[in-house]
């Protein structure tokens, strides 16, 4: 039987040469990312890459292509993470960890921090990701308030409003200290034990409200594992 038509629909593969310099601006953006941030200049990342801004353009367009060509080769591992944290028994525990996970990742890369943090346009490699980490989270909230380990007056933004305020002095602390933010992260979640007796002072943040908050500090769509 013929098998021309599969074949018309296959996207063309890449030249040689232009799969090298796919994989050498890939790779110098992720360095930079990792390096300065998420708005570093385009030209910088292909002055690293060896190659022209018309390379780079033809290759990635806009930066947000670019972004989710890095960041989406991650992105079976965290939900991986994600679907290990789900199963544990003791889901306060559970949540505790897959967060320690997310930020020993986070803290030698500023780019990934601001993709996490902030809300950064994502494509829908990123915005899956996403998805998938603001279902984990809520699960786990809500299965340690179940489970009479999380106190009851928690909502899922309180955590992601906390996360991402603490994920952006991640770079900064681990470079004056490594590891620093270890103690912090930890007195987040101190705080969000059953055992904490005050009352909050202010109703949550809601979903919108949220995002309008990490849109201020960020610029741009999504944060840690929001919608």
């Amino acid at each position: 039987m013929s098998t021309s038509g599969s074949s018309e629909r296959r996207p063309p593969a890449l030249r040689a040469d232009a799969r090298r310099n796919r994989e050498a601006l890939v790779a110098a953006a992720r360095e930079l990312f990792a390096e300065q941030g998420l708005e570093v200049p385009l030209d910088e990342i292909a002055r690293r890459a060896g190659v022209g801004n018309a390379t780079l353009y033809r290759r990635f367009p806009t930066r947000e292509a670019l972004i989710e060509a890095v960041f989406g080769e991650s992105l079976g591992a965290s939900m991986s993470e994600g679907e290990r944290a789900r199963a544990g028994e003791d889901a306060f525990a559970s949540l505790t960890a897959y967060m320690e996970r997310i930020f020993e990742g986070l803290a030698a890369d500023r780019g990934a921090i601001e993709l996490m943090t902030t809300t950064i346009p994502a494509g829908p490699t990123l915005a899956a990701l996403r998805e998938h980490n603001h279902a984990t989270v809520g699960a786990l909230v809500r299965r340690a308030q179940e489970q009479g380990t999380m106190r009851p007056d928690v909502v899922v933004e309180d955590l992601l409003f906390a996360l991402a305020a603490l994920g952006r002095c991640v770079p900064s602390a681990a470079a004056v200290a490594p590891g620093s933010w270890r103690r912090y992260l930890a007195l987040l979640f101190d705080g969000l034990r059953a055992k904490a007796v005050s009352d909050l002072p202010a109703p949550p943040l809601t979903a919108e409200q949220l995002d309008g908050v990490l849109a201020d500090v960020g610029g741009g769509g999504g944060g840690v594992g929001n919608r």
